[in-house]
């Protein structure tokens, strides 16, 4: 897992991926949606991240189209839904993503969930077909425990690139964290905000008015520092902006220790398919 200050715009990255992205969960409006993206992407965002499940992949086309931002300098990611993981869905479902998307790749492609149709030994080799095809750069995982990442692993001939799972100051991941600083993979933090949670917390709240800042700066900030990569869904110009600016701030240690001591667990996204382990 390396750790490097891009070049270009996007912030730093962690392996060639910005470690800032803007998530489009729930970001259902396609013209919403498409001007999100498109006013992302301009003011300095390079990672965006959406899913077969989002609905929206045609809306993220057209904003990544709108822009004026070269498509090569953007970092795209997608994911295969949990009824699409027989080998052949997978194949037949990724292109309709790539078509929806107007692109003839995309950087990363994450397996959604470890459910549904999920086979490893079926699934994966599909994935390294699309690899080999020239039609994903990397393999993903999302939602997966550590006993699932190392399967996946096994299975593989690509390695995993990364593994996205909810993680924010209330649902720290440290097992995860520290799992994959030991196989090599970067984790990337969906629903960073603790879906607005982190807003009003008095710890949270405490740091952000020491640094002038916000509760979502703060963070967003905090998982930087933990060697995530955070992709927040935002709508507006104005928190679009606003958790851009949070690769402006430099939380000190002790910020860092106080958020490391929150001791409120809340997860926030648990469907009945999810981990038995989470339960």
């Amino acid at each position: 897992m390396t750790q490097q200050q891009s070049p270009t715009d996007g912030g730093p990255r962690a392996s060639g991926m910005p470690m800032l992205g803007l998530g489009t969960w729930q970001n259902e409006d396609a013209e919403q949606c498409a001007e999100s993206v498109r006013t992302a992407l301009e003011a300095g965002y390079r990672h965006i991240d959406t899913a077969q499940a989002y609905d929206n992949e045609s809306a993220v086309g057209d904003g990544i189209a709108a822009a004026d931002v070269d498509r090569d300098d953007i970092f795209l990611a997608t994911k295969v839904w949990i009824s699409n993981l027989s080998h052949d869905d997978v194949i037949e479902t990724t292109e309709e993503s790539l078509d929806k998307l107007g692109v003839d790749s995309v950087d990363l492609l994450y397996v959604h969930w470890a459910a549904g149709e999920y086979e490893p030994e079926e699934t994966l080799p599909a994935f390294d077909e699309l690899v080999d095809r020239g039609l994903i750069d990397n393999v993903g995982v999302s939602n997966f425990e550590p006993h699932h990442v190392e399967t996946a692993m096994d299975v593989l001939d690509a390695p995993v690139f990364a593994n996205q799972v909810e993680t924010h100051p209330f649902l720290q991941q440290s097992e995860l964290r520290e799992h994959a600083a030991e196989q090599d993979y970067e984790l990337v933090a969906y629903s960073p905000l603790a879906r607005g949670e982190v807003f009003g917390h008095d710890v949270i709240e405490a740091i952000a008015d020491d640094h002038d800042a916000s509760e979502a700066q703060v963070s967003l900030a905090w998982l930087r520092e933990k060697g995530v990569t955070a992709i927040p869904k935002a709508t507006s110009e104005a928190h679009i902006t606003d958790n851009l600016a949070s690769l402006d701030l430099s939380l000190t240690d002790a910020d860092i220790d106080r958020i490391d001591n929150i001791d409120t667990v809340d997860r926030r996204v648990d469907p009945d398919f999810g981990p038995a382990a989470w339960d």
